[in-house]
């Protein structure tokens, strides 16, 4: 499951960038199908052992942190050969590790919760539809950012599909508790992207893959008094497929869905990130239904495509918006490098 939260995006203008752009792209639909599994994955672990959804989280920041870890190292080291490199602050840079490891925790835990209780398909499109609402509606109240008339009727659509997840899932498909813990883990996915907006909003940034790496490290402590409680070790008669599927969890969906993520996110704007990220879902909904066995109702079905509709919604509604700042700052960059 993904932590793809904000990122700076940097567009392309010349023709030499193409290339850049494409490869980029693959790395998103890469990273968005990777991310799709490891609900997948989960599934089957839960099945094939009494490992919790708490535990199966701290192995995953455990692994992710142990895979990642080498990488942020390597750059650490080429940017240093590469000359001196403007240093956060470091009381910004503890909340911002802070945070986004207690986001990520959550985000994580609550996901594998949800798929646990109300099935991979559905807990992953609530997650994945309700994060994007949350974050819109949280940018509003919280920084002033405006909705606009495309983004409320988004917000507006989501919460109707929710509705009709929740109301019309009938059998034993659709759990409350599991949609309740769908939204839990939106909410942290939420908190991740809107820290990280704040704190970029004075053009300060900072390397990506470095705080996820060390958020897995936030992540391993804070998870491992309960993840102890709820079992660390699984008990089970196939130990090999359930330690196979740990190290899938911790290296396709973690480390490298996170990498490739991130040098795309680099890339490509940040709206078209969002319309490729729906990719989760569905792949996830697809394995659910061919390889699980899950049963998707019709309700499931249309609360699906709304939730799924609102989210390209408000990516439309953030291109709109990104596009109307760009005309509006033409003028004044023309004025200040007019010669």
């Amino acid at each position: 499951m993904s932590n793809h939260s904000s990122h700076s995006s940097a567009p392309a203008t010349a023709s030499s960038d193409a290339p850049a752009v494409g490869r980029s792209l693959v790395y998103l639909v890469v990273a968005g199908i990777a991310w799709g599994t490891a609900g997948a994955a989960a599934s089957l672990v839960f099945r094939a052992s009494d490992l919790g959804p708490l535990a199966l989280s701290f192995w995953r920041c455990v692994g992710g942190l142990v895979l990642l870890l080498p990488a942020v190292l390597l750059r650490r080291g080429r940017s240093r050969g590469a000359g001196p490199a403007v240093a956060e602050p470091h009381a910004r840079r503890l909340v911002r590790i802070l945070g986004t490891g207690i986001g990520l925790t959550v985000f994580q835990s609550a996901y594998f919760a949800a798929v646990e209780t109300t099935g991979l398909a559905v807990g992953t499109v609530v997650t994945l539809g309700a994060g994007p609402v949350l974050i819109a509606v949280g940018a509003r109240v919280l920084m002033g950012e405006r909705l606009g008339r495309g983004g409320t009727l988004a917000v507006a659509g989501a919460l109707a599909g929710l509705a009709v997840l929740v109301l019309g899932g009938g059998g034993a498909e659709v759990r409350t508790l599991g949609i309740a813990l769908a939204v839990l883990s939106a909410a942290g996915y939420a908190a991740i992207t809107l820290l990280t907006r704040w704190l970029g909003r004075d053009g300060g940034g900072a390397d990506s893959l470095s705080t996820t790496a060390w958020s897995f490290a936030v992540g391993s402590v804070g998870l491992l008094p309960m993840a102890a409680f709820e079992g660390l070790l699984p008990q089970t008669g196939r130990p090999v497929e359930v330690l196979a599927l740990l190290v899938y969890v911790a290296a396709v969906p973690t480390a490298l869905a996170y990498a490739l993520y991130f040098a795309g996110a680099a890339v490509v704007r940040a709206a078209t990130v969002s319309v490729i990220m729906l990719l989760e879902p569905v792949s996830a909904a697809l394995i659910a239904v061919t390889l699980l066995g899950e049963r998707l109702t019709a309700a499931t079905v249309a609360g699906t495509l709304l939730l799924l509709t609102a989210v390209t919604g408000l990516a439309a509604a953030e291109a709109r918006t990104a596009a109307a700042r760009r005309r509006e700052a033409a003028p004044r960059e023309t004025v200040l490098t007019a010669p």
